[in-house]
């Protein structure tokens, strides 16, 4: 490729395309809803530009090369050591040092979003630390994966209206980027082939003039003019829905005042800022971890959709994905959703945590579920029900209510919707938290009756109280069932732990009784054929502590201190930065042992918002201390900017994978999740108490002790025997007279459901007073379909559980 070549570039369509490290420094947006621009940093430069949306992203990095036209050839993000801090604590906003790692130089960089229009805006300071400045090229290098693809991008040199521009394109949007000082030189060629990098590394400087380079995976490359303004640049980096629109806003962003615009960004900011409890600290990286954590669930919201607040903004090892598996993490999860909204309360930003209610309100679907994970507009991505995102919207709509912060906003209908869809079909889950099993779930079936008693409040204060006493009863007799259906005794994992006995990660739908539970297996995602079942009884989750989380349980109940005790046995690690936990035993989401990125199958690792959960509960031990010092642990597993990863990698390091005992892995990173536990934690702390624990299973089931009259039967969860002195309760979804008779058939009596007004139809069997081994046999006609059911089901009497 001779120097002054021009025209089409050689090496269509360029290597096969990959996104770059999850291992997030910072994500940054304008607090204006003007600017629809948000963009990520990592390795000292920025990664992903989201544009128009914040499910769309459009480039996959922008970095800085250096030469000196002879021997040296330096790459920003592999050759430099970095540092990051905010403008200001709790803006999103950063000034960038990366000073070369053989002393030759030092690039200082600022990087904001304009806040009145779609632009990405760096300025560009290069100092020599050896030599004079015009010993050294400096060339921009810019990969556009434009619509969340590398492939299928076109590229070109061009001007706007004089102003020397590379453009980027596909499908119905454009990206421009220019420079305040004029490009000395510009070209765009296919990645691997015939990019910037591949010229500048070989050459030392940049010698290819390239106009043109269609439908492939490309980088645009530029020659920075540093000879005046002493080393100093403004770099804009624009988008629109024509390259003629991008040109105009980088060359109107660039004719502005970057200071002016800057001090715009931060004012913002400051004051979005003031909503805030203002309850952190700075640390020696220069951050508040609890003003950032703030800041990452503002700016992980669609600014079109107000309230949306999507799980991350990076992509998991994305250095090993392409175009067709970009992580997902772009997403709504309404769990996520609630926690971040959880959060927003906790910080005292009540404002944004209402707009996320009102979202969640808006998405809610027709039969009252919320979507396993949807895109912005609620359309469905993975078709998974999750019976804990159906409970959560109603125990943020409580919170919300409880602080005096709905005033004007009528959650009722949405309410009853999800309360109905809980009742008829819990309390059994297709896909637990973790989205991998079914089957009645410790965490699952706490936040259900967490969700059931609110929603029973509202049905009172709405004055159906019909609708209210229902819901509170279907509670109670879930409440009295958690330990038939999820607590194991006598096992060798309690042998083997010394303890009586322990609640277990998942039990299936199907084990409806102590035999069927002991010869139970679940099944373990994300493993190898042969690994990937387990017996019931072996696997164990931190998924229990929520039955104190949620109210449900006294801390110290012993069955809640066995389990502890066998989480930290089997789940439980110690890092060089503190304590981590596995969501479960034999967790095959995560990295593979020799560090290789997670491919479908790997090996889980600790997760640092499974110690906010544990801290919680030594918080509601009263153990302030050891919450405190879990905090604290949360806090050093944090990126250098403060961003909380999913998981850490606690096995030995691995440098050459950048795998470091107690620090990030390639998982997402930042999670808003964590962030959102993390500022809960702060708050909890704060008070003293667990700050989001609901009120009413408190003082249902501790302070009040109330147990359940009934024993519920339905056709998903046919119960075979009742404890004596119980009232059989016969659920079904349709008016129906249940026949029925406790003496083989020589009398029978007739019971006429009641309609509940939420799907659900009951009969109570006055059961109570029958003596043990009484057999109770029943069947029903449907009158809406004039006919009988055409079978017998029959329900024992027993001394002891169902």
């Amino acid at each position: 490729m001779s120097p002054t070549c021009e025209g089409v570039a050689p090496g269509w369509p360029g290597i096969p395309p990959r996104w770059t490290s999850s291992a997030k420094e910072g994500t940054g947006t304008s607090a204006s809803y003007q600017s629809r621009v948000w963009f990520t940093i990592s390795h000292g430069i920025v990664n992903e530009v989201y544009y128009p949306r914040i499910d769309q992203a459009n480039t996959r990095d922008m970095e800085l090369l250096v030469a000196d036209g002879d021997r040296y050839f330096s790459e920003e993000k592999r050759d430099t050591l970095r540092k990051i801090s905010p403008l200001e604590q709790g803006v999103p906003g950063y000034k960038l040092v990366n000073s070369c790692k053989k002393g030759r130089f030092r690039i200082t960089k600022t990087v904001i979003t304009d806040p009145e229009r779609d632009v990405l805006l760096q300025k560009v300071h290069f100092d020599p630390l050896k030599g004079k400045l015009e010993d050294y090229g400096v060339y921009a290098l810019l990969s556009p994966h434009i619509g969340n693809r590398g492939y299928g991008n076109n590229g070109w040199v061009g001007n706007y209206k004089g102003t020397p521009t590379l453009y980027a394109q596909r499908e119905d949007t454009s990206l421009a980027l220019a420079c305040s000082n004029p490009f000395k030189r510009m070209s765009c060629g296919y990645v691997g082939v015939s990019d910037g990098w591949q010229d500048i590394n070989t050459n030392k400087k940049m010698t290819w003039s390239y106009t043109n380079a269609p439908n492939g995976n490309i980088a645009l490359t530029a020659e920075l003019d540093l000879s005046t303004n002493d080393g100093e640049c403004v770099a804009a980096l624009a988008f629109g829905r024509t390259p003629e629109e991008a040109g105009q806003k980088a060359r109107s962003a660039l004719l502005g005042d970057f200071d002016k615009a800057q001090r715009a960004f931060v004012e913002g900011w400051t004051e979005s800022r003031s909503l805030s409890m203002d309850l952190g600290k700075t640390y020696e990286t220069g951050f508040d971890l609890y003003r950032v954590s703030n800041t990452v669930l503002r700016t992980h919201e669609e600014k079109s959709y107000p309230g949306a607040v999507i799980a991350s903004l990076s992509i998991p090892w994305g250095f090993n994905k392409g175009d067709d598996d970009i992580g997902g993490y772009h997403l709504i999860w309404p769990r996520d959703l609630a926690q971040a909204a959880g959060g927003l309360i906790a910080s005292g930003d009540v404002e944004h945590a209402r707009g996320t209610l009102l979202y969640l309100m808006s998405t809610q679907e027709q039969d009252g579920h919320w979507l396993q994970n949807m895109w912005l507009d609620g359309t469905p991505y993975w078709g998974g029900i999750q019976m804990d995102e159906t409970a959560f919207p109603i125990l943020i709509a409580d919170h919300l209510t409880r602080i005096n912060a709905l005033t004007g906003l009528d959650t009722w209908p949405t309410i009853r919707r999800a309360a109905g869809y809980l009742a008829r079909n819990g309390p059994v889950t297709q896909e637990d938290r973790w989205e991998e099993e079914g089957g009645y779930s410790p965490f699952t079936l706490a936040a259900e009756i967490a969700g059931l008693l609110a929603a029973g409040d509202f049905a009172e204060e709405k004055g159906e109280h019909g609708l209210a006493t229902y819901l509170k009863e279907t509670a109670d007799t879930w409440n009295e069932n958690i330990e038939r259906w999820t607590y194991v005794t006598g096992t060798e994992l309690a042998k083997k732990v010394g303890v009586k006995g322990y609640y277990v990660r998942i039990a299936s739908a199907n084990a409806d009784d102590s035999e069927l539970r002991a010869s139970a297996f679940v099944g373990i995602k994300n493993r190898g054929l042969g690994q990937d079942v387990l017996p019931l009884e072996q696997m164990v989750s931190v998924d229990a502590l929520a039955l104190v989380r949620f109210g449900l349980r006294s801390p110290k109940d012993p069955r809640i201190v066995d389990t502890v005790k066998v989480i930290d046995a089997v789940l439980k690690k110690d890092t060089k930065t503190g304590p981590v936990w596995h969501r479960y035993n034999l967790d095959g989401y995560g990295e593979h042992d020799d560090g290789s990125p997670f491919d479908g199958t790997g090996v889980g690792r600790g997760w640092p918002l499974l110690a906010g959960e544990r801290a919680h509960y030594e918080l509601a031990l009263g153990n302030i201390e050891e919450a405190q010092r879990l905090l604290h642990v949360i806090e050093a597993q944090a990126s250098l900017g403060g961003l909380i990863p999913e998981q850490v990698w606690d096995a030995e390091d691995i440098p050459k994978r950048g795998l470091r005992n107690g620090r990030p892995t390639g998982s997402a990173m930042p999670l808003v999740w964590a962030h959102a536990e993390y500022i809960k934690l702060v708050r909890s702390i704060h008070e003293r108490k667990v700050f989001d624990m609901p009120p009413q299973p408190v003082a249902r089931y501790q302070t009040s002790e109330t147990t359940s009259r009934f024993a519920a039967w339905r056709f998903n969860q046919k119960c075979r025997t009742i404890p004596f002195g119980k009232i059989l309760r016969i659920e079904v979804l349709a008016p129906a007279t249940v026949h029925w008779s406790d003496d083989d058939w020589q009398t029978t009596i007739d019971s006429k459901t009641i309609d509940t007004g939420i799907g659900i139809h009951y009969a109570d069997l006055p059961t109570s007073g029958l003596s043990p081994a009484s057999n109770i046999l029943f069947t029903f006609f449907w009158p809406d379909a004039n006919k009988w059911e055409g079978t017998n089901f029959q329900v024992t009497v027993g001394a002891g559980s169902q």
